[in-house]
């Protein structure tokens, strides 16, 4: 049996290894801080300016109607007061004072307070109680801020809820119960654990402060994701063109070919055999291709839009055709490659050219009228620090967008890993979804100015023209049968402003198609999983509410309800297509090299 002393003694032992590791972890994040290369400054937050018209605001307020004002600072500081007195009753007490109300909680149902110590805690309680009462006058100060115009009045909502966010007590060690219970109980092995966590992330990023959401360890590229077979056949120094595999007898004539956005890699499409469109579609008997994008350096920084149109989006569908000896297409786009495939088939009706017989877009925007919630990032000030950034540093990097996007969600991707990851010591679980949403790509700088300015800024698409490969062209230029697929909760790409650029198209032949759930559960929504469903409407001739109300609800994945469409457009069956030809000899197996390139920082 071991004595007193024995257990003091493994302790100071343990103490000392902790000590010893602290010690190393502490030279190890020095160095990982002495390689970080930051984003421009211009890029961490507004103009002050913004801050400067709010104050305005508020003094202006306070001038004209000064009791307004005090009775409202009043209120706060009795209740802080208030709360503190209760504070330290229960302090004394050892229990929260009796009578105590939370039925009014704003906090209530937050999954970051779902600790019991948030309310049975007198030290807690009033920590939390406090936050939201700080919580309450900040979004108060907000909402009153009237002289503003619409576009800073929703800047400063998005800038102080990011304040508010930060600020939560879960974000830091002395004022979080999960995270001081988990440190007693392992002798503070979790903490020295969030510390080398911590280092991890820093020294994988150059410093670079980036929150890793999944165990890269446990994701490899062709083994157990991205797995489904098909060759390179063609490579040029913008994408490499993947073909699929048959897995039927017999395929369609018409060919399909999928553009992914560059933002991220193609493989979000084939993540595990159970939801990959990739092979579903191969499965239903067709000859897929899908581009595979280059990851971009410093030495793309002069690729604009139109080399991703000409040497991307005109070059697979010329070699597609090729291939398989056919004179038609049918072409899907992603995202920002369903914008830009808007651009390309607006560019061949220019030409002439009737390569592409129907496109399918994929949560796409065309009209930027509205820019959703990339409002605080669109204006000039942003987009300045952007195009600084972009001449220093040749491209847009990935960790950049990676963090505008996350700051988007703040409290899902950024705060509530953090504290799991550096003050709990988790390792970050083994999700598909995560692995890709932390694999990212750099922008080229010219590519991303055009994009930021021409199109999100000026939205010359739909208004006076948009400038590519020597054309100008104009969304009502797309007149090829169309289909829109968009997600009722996307926070990227808003369902009803894809809705209303679609509505701007030239075709005559369109069919739109609003997805339950978001950006990506939205269409990777396998028939199989029965999870989410989907609205249809054939009148397009009204807003997108109307739209909405008479739309008719259908349960499971639109993914039948298109390939029905897709099989009406895409020819006879004949035997099955081999990946390649003899002069398109294979140059390796999917998913290629190109998507194995990490973005740089």
């Amino acid at each position: 049996m071991a004595t007193q002393e024995d257990v003091a003694g493994q302790n100071l032992e343990k103490m000392n290894e902790n000590l010893a590791r602290v010690e190393e972890l502490t030279q190890r994040l020095v160095q990982a801080f002495s390689a970080r290369n930051p984003a421009n400054p211009a890029l961490n937050g507004p103009d002050q300016e913004l801050f400067a018209k709010a104050a305005s605001s508020l003094w202006a307020e306070m001038l004209e109607n000064p009791g307004k004002i005090y009775e409202k600072q009043l209120e706060y500081w009795g209740k802080s007061v208030r709360h503190f007195m209760e504070a330290q009753q229960g302090l004394m007490q050892g229990q929260l004072p009796e009578g105590d109300d939370t039925e009014d909680d704003p906090l209530k149902g937050d999954k970051r307070f779902s600790n019991p110590l948030w309310e049975t805690n007198p030290y807690f309680h009033y920590v939390k109680q406090q936050y939201a009462l700080n919580k309450q006058a900040i979004e108060a100060a907000v909402a009153e801020a009237d002289d503003l115009s619409p576009v800073d009045k929703r800047r400063l909502e998005y800038f102080s809820s990011q304040i508010v966010d930060m600020m939560s007590p879960t974000n830091f060690l002395g004022t979080n119960p999960d995270a001081l219970e988990k440190a007693v109980a392992t002798e503070g092995e979790s903490l020295v654990k969030g510390l080398e966590n911590l280092v991890a992330d820093l020294e994988a990023n150059k410093g670079e402060l980036v929150v890793r959401l999944a165990d890269d360890s446990a994701f490899e590229l062709g083994e157990n994701i991205a797995t489904t077979p098909g060759e390179v056949v063609y490579r040029n120094r913008m994408m490499e063109l993947i073909q699929y595999t048959p897995t039927t007898e017999q395929v369609h004539e018409t060919p399909l070919v999928i553009f992914p956005p560059w933002i991220n890699k193609f493989y979000i499409l084939d993540l595990k055999e159970q939801n990959s469109l990739i092979k579903w579609i191969t499965d239903q008997g067709y000859t897929l291709f899908v581009v595979s994008w280059v990851n971009p350096d410093a030495t793309y920084a002069d690729v604009r839009m139109d080399d991703y149109v000409d040497e991307g989006f005109m070059t697979a569908i010329r070699e597609v055709k090729a291939i398989c000896g056919v004179s038609q297409v049918n072409a899907v786009g992603y995202c920002i490659a369903g914008t830009t495939l808007h651009l390309a088939l607006a560019l061949m009706a220019k030409r002439g050219d009737k390569s592409v017989k129907s496109a399918t877009f994929f949560t796409a925007l065309t009209d930027f009228s509205e820019q959703g919630e990339f409002v605080p990032f669109l204006q000039e000030d942003f987009v300045d620090g952007i195009e600084d950034e972009v001449q220093e540093q040749g491209v847009l990097r990935s960790f950049i967008m990676s963090r505008t996007m996350s700051f988007l969600r703040s409290n899902d991707l950024i705060y509530t890993p953090a504290i799991r990851s550096y003050m709990m010591g988790e390792t970050p679980p083994a999700f598909d979804l995560l692995y890709w949403n932390g694999d990212g790509a750099n922008l080229p700088g010219a590519m991303t100015m055009q994009y930021l300015r021409g199109l999100c800024q000026k939205n010359a698409f739909v208004t006076d023209g948009f400038e590519i490969c020597g054309e100008t062209v104009h969304i009502k230029d797309v007149t090829v049968p169309l289909m829109s697929v968009t997600c009722e909760t996307d926070h990227i790409a808003a369902w009803k402003d894809c809705y209303r650029g679609f509505q701007q198209t030239g075709s005559k032949n369109r069919t739109f198609i609003l997805s339950q759930s978001g950006h990506i559960a939205g269409i990777v929504n396998p028939p199989s999983k029965k999870k989410y469903g989907h609205y249809t409407n054939s009148n397009l001739d009204q807003d997108a509410d109307s739209w909405r109300e008479g739309a008719r609800y259908h349960e499971g994945s639109w993914w039948p309800r298109w390939e029905a469409w897709l099989k009406k457009r895409s020819g006879k069956m004949i035997p099955a297509r081999e990946p390649g030809d003899s002069e398109h000899p294979p140059l390796g197996p999917a998913p290629g090299s190109y998507v194995r390139k990490k973005a740089s920082l």
